[in-house]
């Protein structure tokens, strides 16, 4: 409905036309009640195309809320557990958009992730949703009981305001720290963002391992108590790989990480070889047990070894010694310098303070009609569709409950 000024009313305006954003409007909208979805791209739904390689790796059937950062770990709980894996499936088989399940419980299109966004976008239809894309929000003001949103093109209004515009990781799709702007705006407090899911950088006393660039090995990577068992990669500035972008969510500058770099031998592995092969040589052994080059590499670089060790034969080596290598290759410390910030994060961490939030609702609790769903929140799922289950679950958990 148009005022006599021109301004358009709604009953619930939802800033970000990605995955949360959609979702909310669509559960807002089937309602009945009047939405407005905005967004400053021309098109929606843009890290929905790129993820999974294309095919959108929509959710993951392992779901529970271990597999989220947050500093509050029990926050998610409430909205996960009202919108589950299951959920979603049941909406993408209505659409009859065929899928598969990769490992540790990875589910993505057959097809294509388009087939998630036109879904999507049908949802939004069944709700009458008004979308308003390519369209940049000039100023937002709040005045009891109206939001006001300021367009280049318009003024909308609506007593209810959803915050989905993410974080700012992949800022080349246009991804901005809007959200926190605005909640700061309103009084909510802020957990200082971060790249999450984000590769290594190394610096220069570890950098003969980038000439090893776009060589990968299973592993446990571990920091502190934290650890994940899937593959790493060298890179030429670093290290990445599933393995090293899980474990980058929950690094701190400074913290070194350290990776299990034959994460199937037992115990005593090494020795066992030398009575077996005497005559083989530590480099053979590990060439034999790793990708070539890694080997090559690792045993020249081991701090108890010299280049000469690293050919000579392993019976010429005391079991100690041998056990001394096996507990380095078991844990080979990795300081990073860094990370390769927000341009190559896949998500964001931190973001909106939990604690100004409803778990049930994800309305403000200081400001009423004021939600705020999905990445800009301080809830952050591991590698693997973790981050699509929470932005569905924390959308339908505000969409009915409006």
């Amino acid at each position: 409905m148009a005022l006599q000024d021109g301004t358009a009313d709604f009953d619930a305006i939802v800033l970000g036309a990605g995955a949360a954003g959609m979702m909310c409007a669509a559960a807002v909208g089937q309602r009945g009640l009047r939405v407005a979805l905005v967004d400053h791209a021309e098109k929606p739904g843009k890290k929905i195309l790129i993820s999974g390689g294309g095919r959108c790796n929509f959710t993951n059937i392992n779901t529970e809320p271990k597999c989220f950062l947050s500093e509050n770990p029990h926050f998610a709980k409430s909205a996960l557990r009202r919108y589950q894996p299951a959920d979603f499936i049941a909406l993408v088989e209505r659409y009859g958009i065929a899928w598969h399940e990769k490992t540790l419980g990875q589910l993505f299109c057959d097809g294509s992730a388009r087939q998630i966004v036109a879904m999507l976008l049908a949802e939004c239809r069944k709700g009458d949703v008004t979308l308003m894309l390519g369209r940049k929000v000039c100023d937002l003001t709040y005045k009891a009981p109206f939001f006001t949103v300021k367009l280049d093109t318009q003024t909308c209004r609506a007593p209810k305001l959803v915050l989905a515009t993410g974080g700012p990781s992949i800022p080349k799709m246009g991804a901005t720290g809007f959200a926190y702007d605005v909640a700061r705006k309103f009084g909510l407090d802020v957990v200082p963002p971060r790249p999450a899911l984000v590769p290594f950088m190394l610096g220069q006393e570890q950098r003969h391992f980038t000439a090893l660039a776009g060589v990968s090995a299973e592993t446990w990577a571990r920091l502190g108590k934290t650890a994940f068992r899937e593959a790493f990669l060298f890179t030429h500035r670093g290290l990445s790989g599933p393995a090293i972008l899980q474990i980058s969510s929950y690094w701190r500058p400074g913290e070194s990480i350290v990776l299990d770099l034959l994460p199937d031998q037992p115990q005593g592995w090494l020795t066992h070889i030398k009575r077996k092969r005497p005559k083989t040589t530590l480099r053979g052994v590990l060439a034999e047990l790793l990708p070539a080059r890694l080997g090559q590499t690792i045993a020249h670089a081991l701090p108890e070894m010299s280049d000469a060790d690293a050919t000579a034969p392993l019976v010429s080596f005391a079991d100690k010694k041998l056990g001394a290598i096996e507990a380095r290759l078991a844990g080979w410390p990795f300081t990073p310098t860094g990370t390769e910030g927000y341009a190559k994060a896949e998500v964001t961490a931190g973001g909106i303070s939990t604690a100004a939030l409803s778990s049930r609702t994800m309305a403000a609790k200081k400001l009423p009609g004021l939600y705020c769903i999905g990445e800009c929140v301080d809830v952050t799922g591991w590698l693997g569709g973790y981050n699509f289950q929470w932005a569905w679950a924390s959308a339908v958990a505000a969409g009915e409950n409006m």
